[in-house]
């Protein structure tokens, strides 16, 4: 599908909580490792999609500090699916002139998957057409709790906090704050996904398990914010 022109810049920063990959695999009879593949594949898609549309920053939540309660096999199958996209896809960013960010706690993870990430952050630093930032052991609630405890090692006394110290101490201190959160799979909850950052952004719930997500689907999104006011609290 032809995206449409005035939806291009509306939306600089887009978050993604990619939901639905098991729940699509099962209505197929398919595994759940299954699920999370296409739902990899997707994820390329719909990134080539957002540079196509003018979407400087894509977030996506790819791996929650809930998720390590899920099986040791779909666990590993994920951090093994992580580890293989940054560094099978190195080349993939480099040519889009895309800057890949890790945003969560490396505390956890494998040592092959941090060198992994480390590399294709290193690797893309320079990158400016447009930055792609996945969350990976992120808790929004764990974010903050981490930057509080940034601020105490400081030293600051309780007059000095604001929220710009704050803000300092997060994971990706200068992001540039989502205009729009979409879920998929017909969820409506945050489940911690960007709590300090997502304050303002316009949400849109889709129906849509998150390995049908496609262009279509991207462009309701688009379409739907870019019939919204946003006031901001005035």
């Amino acid at each position: 599908m032809t995206h449409l022109s005035y939806m291009e810049h509306v939306v600089n920063h887009l978050a993604i909580i990619m939901d639905g990959n098991r729940r699509w695999a099962k209505e197929r009879g398919l595994s759940s490792l299954e699920g999370h593949r296409v739902g990899y594949d997707r994820l390329k898609k719909v990134g080539d999609a957002c540079l196509e549309r003018g979407i400087k920053t894509l977030t996506v939540y790819a791996f929650s500090t809930e998720n390590w309660k899920r099986t040791q096999d779909e666990v590993g199958y994920l951090m093994d699916l992580i580890e293989f996209g940054v560094s099978a896809d190195l080349e993939h960013f480099k040519k889009r002139n895309v800057r890949l960010r890790i945003i969560g706690r490396r505390d956890g993870l494998r040592s092959s998957v941090l060198r992994a990430i480390e590399k294709a952050e290193e690797d893309t630093a320079m990158n400016t057409a447009a930055t792609f930032a996945i969350c990976i052991n992120y808790g929004g609630r764990m974010e903050i709790v981490d930057a509080v405890k940034g601020i105490v090692s400081s030293g600051a006394m309780p007059e000095e906090i604001t929220e710009e110290l704050i803000k300092s101490h997060l994971y990706w201190p200068d992001m540039p704050e989502p205009d729009l959160v979409i879920r998929t799979s017909g969820e409506a909850r945050v489940s911690g996904f960007l709590t300090w950052e997502s304050v303002y952004s316009e949400f849109y719930w889709c129906d849509a398990f998150w390995p049908d997500f496609d262009d279509i689907e991207l462009d309701k999104a688009l379409e739907d914010f870019s019939q919204r006011q946003r006031r901001y609290g005035k």
